[in-house]
């Protein structure tokens, strides 16, 4: 799997995460949905993708985009 498969995946399973604590524990947790959703939209502009790092770090396949 590459980069960009793991940093979407990543970010698909923490938005759902973040949806589900809203709706059970605290609405505070839509936070972390934005917060996710935010760092998306500047890494489509910017390349500039933190978790991409990490994981370019850790020796994952190199995808089009990270």
């Amino acid at each position: 799997m590459s980069i960009d498969r793991m940093v979407m995946a990543f970010a698909g399973f923490v938005i759902l995460l973040g949806l589900t604590l809203s709706l059970t524990l605290s609405p505070w947790w839509l936070l972390l949905t934005g917060f996710v959703g935010l760092n998306l939209l500047q890494s489509a502009f910017t390349g500039f993708c933190p978790l991409a790092m990490i994981l370019k770090r850790l020796g994952a396949q190199q995808g089009a985009a990270f």
